[in-house]
């Protein structure tokens, strides 16, 4: 199934590198995301056009296996880290409410009997990326039962392109995918590569 979303996902962001205004922020976030879905969290640091048809990229990783936390905090804290720009700040404030609203139906969806506290979930999103803005809606809409069919309903190519990654990032905080979760992460994907009258066929269990 993760293989199958992401092939699609990756020529849909490339499309999307080449028409973009902001390529540069655009594909410094977009290969951290690649990178993820192979298990590796990473920020990239440093990106160049070469001269021989090449980019140039550098990157820095996370707290490596077998590393002591404390330790690995110290050594962050040593540190003075420049952070990334969030792509979902430059979002309008309705693509900005989709994406909330999404990412809470995932998170509602992932435990229904069982709640994780805001502040656990808190951090977990908080090192997703998700900015401030974003984790405050978030937990505003986590209020309100939400429904796929209707956060499907107007959603265009673009926002579930950007959507995608981070709720492949969001379904996989509990190391499953439970069947409503694949639900979603499908419909996205048939928004990505349908046209944008068509609306995807979600599935009823």
């Amino acid at each position: 199934m993760l293989s199958q979303i992401v092939r699609p996902m990756v020529r849909t962001q490339i499309r999307m590198l080449a028409s973009s205004q902001a390529t540069r922020d655009t594909l410094i976030g977009t290969v951290a995301q690649w990178l993820g879905f192979l298990g590796v969290k990473s920020q990239v640091t440093h990106l160049e056009g070469d001269s021989d048809d090449k980019i140039r990229i550098c990157l820095t990783v996370d707290k490596p296996e077998g590393c002591d936390n404390q330790d690995w905090q110290q050594i962050l804290h040593n540190i003075n880290k420049t952070q990334n720009r969030s792509a979902t700040s430059q979002l309008t404030p309705q693509q900005q409410s989709k994406l909330q609203r999404l990412f809470a139906y995932l998170i509602q969806v992932a435990e229904p009997e069982l709640r994780v506290g805001w502040d656990v979930r808190y951090g977990q999103l908080k090192a997703l990326g998700l900015d401030e803005q974003m984790l405050l809606g978030i937990k505003s809409a986590l209020k309100i039962p939400q429904s796929l069919q209707q956060l499907m309903q107007g959603l265009d190519a673009e926002l579930a392109a950007i959507a995608l990654p981070k709720a492949v990032s969001i379904v996989w905080l509990d190391g499953q995918v439970n069947p409503d979760e694949d639900d979603a992460l499908t419909a996205l994907l048939q928004v990505m590569k349908q046209p944008a009258e068509v609306q995807p066929t979600i599935n009823r269990r």
